[in-house]
């Protein structure tokens, strides 16, 4: 594994080798057992999409694993300047051991990725969200105890997460259900993916009740993602009936986990009422976001 650009790159053994990475290094920041593997490495952090959890979850794990992290604004570096990726990349692999990236389209995570002579990870485009779902996945297999086998299911928007849901899903040999307006399926690329796949089933459907059926998991995300601000009222309208809700709750297998990548919008993809009493899961998963990112660190930079 040279760079981590989309989990559509990884084979099934790497994902849970991350699995496996973050799990170990958790325990350790759990017991107060030093980890300082990456020491005297920096990673430089991209954002040309604003965020909390990403920045702080990467700048605090590689402070975690001794390394030094530094913030790069979208609007303040050169790259808001009109600077090409691709001298980006050039520059920052002359200073730094990683880059981490945040934006909006997958082509320039790639573009970066290309020109880089150092590891590139992604942390967001509106292709993919690959390390919220191993994120998601590190904290399926806390609660279950095992991924294969079990059935994922996605409500809302066929966006980014719902991509690498597909995918991180599939490649764990766990059946995979999606339920998105018919205007708001997941990316072709994704669905091609999903129809080479033998070894689990993957469902797509405009009916959330069908696919939250005998569900162990049941994800969900905001249905105006940053940058669709415009089309909120729009989409709040499109997306009538894609609540994660109680009613749906009652057709998943008993004690169903629900995951929200968040922020989370109560009232609106998910009840407050079934945020709440799923907020322990919840707020696992968002802090397993540091150990699964410092997994990828440890094992590109390492």
């Amino acid at each position: 594994m040279k760079h981590f650009l989309k989990l559509i790159d990884l084979s099934s053994n790497e994902i849970l080798n991350i699995l496996d990475t973050a799990a170990e290094l958790k325990k350790k920041q759990k017991e107060g057992i030093a980890h300082p593997y990456l020491q005297g490495k920096t990673l430089a952090m991209i954002f040309v999409k604003n965020s909390t959890r990403t920045r702080v979850s990467f700048e605090t794990g590689i402070y975690q694993l001794g390394g030094h992290g530094l913030f790069l604004s979208g609007k303040e570096s050169q790259i808001g300047r009109g600077e090409p990726i691709e001298d980006t990349a050039r520059v920052l692999s002359r200073y730094c051991d990683g880059i981490m990236i945040r934006t909006f389209a997958q082509q320039e995570v790639e573009t970066l990725a290309k020109y880089a002579t150092i590891p590139v990870i992604n942390g967001l485009t509106d292709f993919a969200h690959p390390c919220q779902v191993l994120a998601d996945l590190l904290t399926i297999r806390e609660y279950k105890g095992t991924l294969r086998g079990l059935k994922i299911c996605y409500i809302g928007d066929g966006n980014n997460m719902a991509n690498s849901i597909i995918v991180g899903g599939l490649k764990c040999g766990m059946d995979v259900a999606v339920a998105t307006p018919a205007a708001y399926a997941p990316h072709q690329d994704i669905l091609d993916f999903a129809a080479t796949v033998t070894d689990a089933a993957f469902t797509l459907t405009t009916d959330p009740m069908i696919a939250a059926q005998k569900a162990d998991v049941i994800f969900t995300d905001v249905w105006a993602s940053m940058g669709q601000e415009q089309e909120a009222a729009k989409r709040k309208l499109d997306f009538t009936g894609f609540q994660v809700n109680d009613t749906l709750l009652s057709v998943a297998n008993k004690g169903a986990m629900v995951q929200h990548c968040l922020p989370a919008h109560r009232g609106e993809e998910i009840t407050a009422e079934v945020f709440e009493s799923h907020a322990d899961e919840i707020f696992d998963e968002a802090e397993n976001r540091l150990h699964v990112q410092k997994a990828i660190m440890y094992l590109l930079m390492k």
